[in-house]
């Protein structure tokens, strides 16, 4: 029989010098390889006879998190001693992205482990390609809170997050003839070597039932169908720092007292297992389809379930690091605890804690409102009217009869404090409350209103979207408490999406600042202003970036079979699938650039700048107009790419199934970026970031952080097209009254495509949401057609721009000398100094 050394395609005798011995903390190659030897055999999850890239991937895995369980433990007690005031995270969404370069990395071993590796056979940068993004996420608002976990961890605040576990994440993208078809995304479909379960941290949650008032007046919550929330603890560890934070992830199960073993016998087997496929169902997907009810509903209880769980939690712990035998002091609770909801989707914290400290604690009103208000804070993210999240009285009345008794309460107090200290205020009520019965068969509550009224603080996240928020949207609020309103700009964690991502360039960087301090200190990379003319510099940063083209290129061949020119321009446009977000955009002037390139001679050919445009994300499995923009996209690629008179002077790509592990690739190897929004429409955005921080130039329009970016790294290295926020609303009444009149080549790119030069596929409903002027769609809401003839003009001086390489050099390094005010360590200490008002706690 061959033994494991043998089959993995080792010598044996290369490996039989190397014990399989148990070093939890090791820090050299030899104590590595050792330790991932030990878990190969004895934490097997494979059979004995094969050590291939898989089987060592998890090997390491279970290696490395022996490290960080030693810091996990130190880091929790430490801060059970201390007390200090923590901070809880709750968000639906966490975009982590693979774990293993990222955890070696912040604990400064890549260098050991890929040694180690080696002994053993194998090469690092193949065994972490055998790890599967974690499906926690879909799009910005999953990987800043990500991001803001590991300033957390690296800035020591004692902070932690709380998300659900699911099982499929959104979907897993694959691109056919047909478009976009989703599938599970099976992340879990073995296990995840990171999480660790806490069977002994379960909290029932309860849904639907009925409320009793006992005869003290206390209101109880009672029958329904009651379902446990099952804790799996995931470390996040900080950079250069023993303090590593938790993130809870909270899975739905049924006691097994509810498995009913006679049904089940008597061969009634759905009947049986009733209440566990309902507890499947609410980690099952992110997002599920709520087109109808039954989608609502449980929609609503995945909401319900991380705000239930969590309270419990916190309040648990809260508990456990008082004084033993001190009674509780309620009020001390806000000073020990500060809860950060990541936009509208944890809401029902609200009413969950006030139900909590009323009905189980018994406090009263006041007290529990007191307490509540001064907890917890709420993150805007959208002014969309979609994304504000409005809930059906009725559904709300059904599942959360509670709830729904406290947030009609919180409504007539909120109604009854304006009618007594603001009088004049009364002609606003229809705008600020938080229950809307304009429709009195269809009431609702308004999610966003509700977080305004009881949230100490409230933030957006750019400067341009906080305005807009101050100016419009909750503009009525400001009147009533200016000083709850405050902008916190985005940020992005410069270890993930500088340094491990794209090393080669880390390593220039470091070099010509001579330190490595700018991973922690971002504002650091200023000094690269002076270098921004130097020759060498610019030769080097070349060089950088060409190797990561070549990567690039390398992957789209690898999943999408085009071949790529890596000398072309790479224009990348990545992000989920949205018309504000305006691929239709982008693709509109890859057609035009392609039919002016087929009526060109060969002569004038001769003088185009060869340019890649790579678009990648997911639309929405139920958004049919996204869905219709994906096929576009890949439709008209599928023509230009074969088109053997253009050859590499154009390519269209689409990127598929677009994660964090992908993006890990696409931004260094970037060089034009699209930034195109709707003017007023995105609040933030972070994917600019990451470009601008890699070197990538960027085209957009002055929205949400694009704004910022364009003052730190200079209107110069900016390329600016469009309509600004405040004169959208004046366009979009003239688009109305048929007063706009359509540039010539935005006609010719739609008659293009309905030529069907692209395919038979009939886009008529997509190109008829651009017809602003008769009456169809939404009368290009979004601005498209208005702005076609200053992106096009923008995209003119980008090709004059990249024929000059040593100005576009120059602006790359600018663009990355310009990118420290957008780290996350900054933005994660602006909200512990000002909404939260925690402070450093580091493990010794």
């Amino acid at each position: 029989m061959k033994s494991v050394t043998e089959i993995s395609g080792v010598p044996k005798e290369d490996l039989s010098s190397i014990p399989a011995s148990a070093h939890p903390t090791a820090e050299g190659p030899a104590e590595v390889a050792a330790n991932i030897k030990y878990h190969a055999q004895y934490t097997p999850h494979f059979s004995p006879l094969k050590f291939e890239p898989e089987q060592a991937f998890y090997a390491t895995a279970d290696s490395v998190r022996d490290s960080l369980i030693q810091r996990w433990n130190e880091t929790y007690l430490h801060f059970h001693r201390e007390n200090p005031k923590q901070t809880y995270y709750l968000s639906m969404e966490y975009l982590q992205g693979r774990a293993l370069t990222n955890a070696i990395g912040n604990l400064g071993i890549t260098d050991a482990y890929a040694a180690a590796l080696n002994k053993l056979g194998h090469d690092l940068e193949n065994i972490v390609e055998q790890e599967p993004d974690a499906a926690l996420g879909n799009g910005g608002l999953g990987r800043l809170a990500s991001c803001f976990l590991d300033s957390m961890a690296t800035l020591n605040l004692p902070a932690w997050g709380y998300g659900l576990r699911y099982r499929y994440g959104l979907f897993k993208q694959s691109i056919t003839e047909k478009g976009q078809q989703e599938s599970a995304e099976n992340w879990l479909e073995k296990f995840s070597p990171w999480e660790i379960v806490r069977h002994d941290v379960v909290y029932p949650v309860r849904f639907y039932g009925k409320v009793e008032v006992c005869a003290s007046g206390v209101h109880k919550w009672v029958d329904g169908e009651q379902l446990q929330a099952l804790a799996y603890d995931v470390p996040i560890p900080g950079y250069g720092t023993n303090n590593t934070i938790s993130l809870r992830l909270w899975e739905a199960k049924a006691p097994a007292e509810d498995f009913n073993l006679n049904e089940f016998n008597d061969g009634q087997y759905e009947n049986a297992a009733h209440l566990h496929s309902k507890a499947q169902q609410i980690c099952a997907v992110l997002y599920p389809g709520d087109a109808k009810e039954e989608g609502k509903l449980l929609r609503l209880k995945q909401q319900f379930f991380l705000c239930s769980a969590s309270l419990q939690d916190i309040i648990a712990r809260f508990k456990e690091r008082r004084v033993e035998n001190e009674p509780i002091a309620w009020n001390e609770f806000p000073s020990k605890v500060a809860v950060q909801m990541n936009d509208t989707h944890p809401t029902l914290s609200i009413p969950e804690l006030m139900r909590i400290l009323m009905d189980d604690e018994c406090l009263g009103w006041d007290e529990a409102w007191t307490v509540t208000t001064r907890t917890i804070a709420y993150t805007n993210h959208t002014v969309l009217p979609e994304a504000l999240e409005k809930w059906s009285v009725a559904l709300l009345t059904k599942l959360l009869p509670r709830h729904m008794e406290i947030i009609a309460e919180i409504n007539k107090r909120f109604l009854e404090m304006i009618h007594s200290s603001h009088p004049d205020m009364e002609n606003k009520f229809n705008n600020m409350c938080i229950l809307d019965d304009s429709n009195p068969q269809k009431p609702v509550v308004r999610m966003a209103n509700l977080c305004v009224v009881s949230s100490h603080t409230v933030n957006g996240v750019a400067m341009l979207h906080s305005n807009i928020l101050k100016d419009e949207l909750f503009r009525d609020y400001v009147s009533l408490w200016p000083e709850k309103f405050q902008n916190k700009t985005n940020g992005i964690t410069p270890r993930r999406w500088l340094r491990f991502c794209n090393p080669e360039l880390s390593a220039i960087i470091t070099k010509w600042l001579k330190t490595d301090q700018w991973v922690t200190n971002l504002d650091l990379l200023r000094g690269l202003r002076q270098f921004s003319d130097n020759s060498e510099l610019q030769s080097e940063w070349a060089s950088a970036k060409m190797a990561n083209k070549i990567r690039l290129a390398q992957y789209i061949f690898q999943v999408t079979g085009v071949k790529v020119n890596p000398n072309s321009l790479f224009d990348i446009q990545i992000k989920r699938i949205h018309e504000y977000k305006r691929q239709l955009l982008n693709i509109l002037g890859a057609i035009y650039r392609y039919k002016r390139l087929k009526e060109m001679s060969a002569e004038e050919r001769k003088k185009v700048v060869p340019r890649t445009i790579m678009i990648g994300g997911k639309a929405f499995a139920t958004y049919t107009q996204a869905k219709r923009i994906v096929k576009l996209v890949n439709d008209v690629g599928a023509v230009v790419n074969n088109d053997p008179a253009i050859g590499d002077l154009l390519k269209v790509v689409f990127i598929p199934n677009y994660n964090v592990s992908v993006a890990e690739i696409l931004i260094p190897g970037s060089e034009l970026s699209q930034h195109i929004s709707t003017a007023g429409m995105e609040a933030s955005g972070t994917s600019n970031m990451k470009f601008a921080l890699n070197g990538c130039l960027i085209i957009g329009t002055l929205d949400g952080a694009n704004v910022e970016i364009r003052e730190e790294i200079g209107k110069d290295n900016f390329f600016l097209f469009g309509a600004e926020a405040h004169d959208v609303p004046k366009l979009r009444k003239e688009r109305e009254q048929g007063l706009f009149v359509p540039d010539p080549r935005f006609e010719e790119a739609k008659n293009f495509v309905k030529s069907r030069a692209f395919g038979d596929y009939d886009y008529t409903p997509l190109l008829d949401s651009l017809e602003g002027n008769s009456g169809y769609g939404r009368g290009d809401y979004f601005l498209v057609g208005y702005d076609f003839p200053s992106y096009m003009e923008a995209q003119s001086r980008v090709d004059n721009a990249y024929k000059d390489t040593k100005k576009w050099m120059k602006m790359s390094i600018l663009s990355t000398a310009g990118s420290g005010k957008f780290s996350s360590d900054r933005t994660i200490s602006e909200y512990a100094k000002a909404i939260w008002k925690i402070q450093e706690c580091r493990v010794p």
